[in-house]
């Protein structure tokens, strides 16, 4: 499915457009649709740990949210060896409206999320044995 990016990636100011593909429920890819050496791994953040937040005013109004909106939320992945390794940014997460095609992403405070990592490995949570 193809979305119109609203707003900024961090770091990737000229993407507009990208495609998301499901590669299971936990991982996709999201492809630049312009630029075809611009792809980003996303996670289901919801299928490793408790993730919640506010959908600032201003990204509401970008998506053209309302309380009735389908949503969805990804957390971008670095991809590392061993996939264990990868790196999960809790802080930058990209929300998407189903009901228009358009995504954003929010950069979320550290200190109203101080359990929210910048680069948590996937190991982390992993249960313990």
């Amino acid at each position: 499915m193809s979305y119109e990016v609203r707003g900024e990636l961090l770091g990737f100011p000229d993407t507009l457009n990208v495609e998301i593909t499901e590669i299971d429920e936990m991982f996709s890819t999201m492809k630049d649709l312009d630029n075809e050496h611009i792809s980003f791994t996303l996670v289901n953040p919801y299928l490793l740990r408790e993730y919640s937040f506010d959908v600032p005013s201003d990204i509401k109004v970008l998506l053209e949210m309302s309380d009735k909106s389908k949503m969805s939320v990804y957390n971008l992945l670095v991809i590392q060896k061993p996939l264990e390794k990868s790196a999960i940014n809790f802080l930058a997460p990209i929300v998407i409206n189903h009901d228009n095609n358009k995504l954003a992403q929010i950069v979320l405070d550290p200190l109203k999320h101080q359990d929210f990592g910048v680069a948590e490995t996937i190991e982390s949570f992993r249960p313990k044995t």
